[in-house]
């Protein structure tokens, strides 16, 4: 009979089964997004782009240098008498319109790269929200998994005794242990889930694990949504990050053909030397010491701009670019229109449980287990109702969860983000 006597020993143990759940930090969901914008890696190397395009800017803003030439002349002075000569240069070469265009070109770059980083921040919020959710998720199936725990310890403590007593049987006594076992080790991996999911959201905030582990303190009920199809589409055209670059990125492949219409324009140089030359000696023709100013321009002969390959790539990048944005937009169209029927479907199904579904199946439970205790019905009977119980709850709230994720979803592909979760679930 002592098996059974450490069944009773199970509910004392309990309290110390969630002992490192109960070491984690409470998270509300603001504080969450706060940390996610503030400590995550990626947006912060995200950021650097911005940055870096701006530099290019800078760049672009640059002149080309002139050029400095020094020239010394020996005529065989010592022999012929022919002087010497030095030669001062200065010289810049002109590229008409070039300047302007990279300029251009380089902030239309910038403006993508902006545009990239909202598109990357929509992103960044709606899946660290996911994140978030699953935690949620992840909690609400544990709670009920330490419940259903508690409910099967405490039948398996009340049936040990009673097989002392001689009123059970010891088959039944250990049909009861099984049970609870059962439950403590569905407990045990419920657990594990949850740790995992509180991990993750530690990657998203960018904190090391040696900081500890954080739990979301939320509810994955909200209230319902009505959204009008028609507005959505049009404010996803509007709104969408990622379509603004794709618009963008026609714009710059548009200043990028026009840069390389101005890398044809022909360049020239301006030249100016000062010359000095000493007196010449030579018998035949002597001649004074002078001084010389020579003004120069030099252009090149523009035989390589028959080649019209660069012109012809350019006007592809354009129209390639053009094509991604006229893709992206019926994209953008079908995400939102697919995500608003997903949304609406998991509602409808949400709004089933909430109709009596769960309340039924926690009445059919309690009520088994009651009668099991007065000896009314078998163990079987219980477990039938503690499993229907389950399965019910279970899929509750992963409907739940993916309720709420289907709204992340339509929100990120509609463009705006009005998303914000209690702080507290529902008891």
């Amino acid at each position: 009979m002592k098996p059974y006597l450490i069944i009773g020993l199970l509910a004392v143990l309990l309290p110390a089964w969630g002992q490192n759940l109960q070491e984690a930090s409470p998270l509300p969901y603001r504080s969450y997004m706060k940390g996610v914008l503030t400590g995550n890696k990626a947006y912060a190397a995200q950021q650097l782009n911005v940055s870096l395009a701006e530099a290019e800017i800078a760049s672009a803003k640059v002149f080309n240098n002139p050029e400095l030439s020094v020239a010394y002349a020996y005529n065989d002075d010592r022999r012929l008498k022919m002087g010497q000569s030095a030669t001062l240069g200065l010289s810049k070469e002109f590229k008409p319109g070039r300047r302007g265009a990279a300029l251009r070109l380089a902030s239309s770059r910038k403006a993508v790269e902006e545009a990239l980083l909202e598109d990357h921040f929509q992103q960044l919020r709606a899946e660290s929200t996911l994140a978030y959710l699953k935690a949620l998720e992840a909690s609400a199936l544990w709670r009920l998994r330490e419940s259903m725990y508690r409910q099967i310890s405490r039948l398996a403590t009340a049936d040990s005794l009673r097989c002392l007593k001689g009123e059970l049987s010891a088959v039944e006594a250990a049909r009861s242990k099984i049970v609870a076992e059962q439950a403590r080790n569905a407990l045990r991996q419920a657990e594990s889930e949850l740790f995992n999911a509180c991990a993750a959201l530690n990657l998203w905030m960018g904190v090391d694990e040696k900081a500890g582990h954080f739990l979301p303190q939320g509810s994955l009920e909200t209230a319902t949504r009505n959204f009008d199809e028609a507005a959505l589409l049009d404010a996803a055209v509007e709104r969408r990050a990622d379509l603004c670059a794709a618009l963008k990125d026609v714009d710059v492949a548009r200043k990028a053909q026009d840069l390389a219409r101005k890398e044809r324009n022909m360049p020239f140089s301006l030249s100016l030397e000062y010359n000095y030359n000493t007196r010449v000696r030579n018998e035949i023709a002597p001649a004074p010491a002078y001084n010389g100013l020579t003004l120069g321009v030099s252009v090149p002969l523009p035989f390589s701009n028959r080649n019209k390959g660069a012109l012809q790539a350019a006007a592809l990048r354009l129209r390639q670019a053009e094509y991604n944005y006229e893709q992206a937009c019926l994209e953008v169209r079908s995400s939102v229109v697919q995500s608003l029927r997903s949304y609406r479907s998991l509602e409808a199904q949400t709004q089933s449980y909430d109709q009596g579904l769960l309340r039924n199946a926690q009445t059919l439970l309690d009520g088994n287990l009651r009668r099991y205790e007065k000896g009314e019905v078998s163990l079987l009977d219980v477990m039938d109702a503690k499993r229907a119980y389950d399965e019910v709850y279970t899929s509750y709230v992963q409907t739940s969860y993916q309720r709420l994720a289907a709204l992340v979803l339509l929100e990120r592909n509609a463009g705006f983000w009005d998303i914000d979760l209690p702080e507290s679930p529902k008891k």
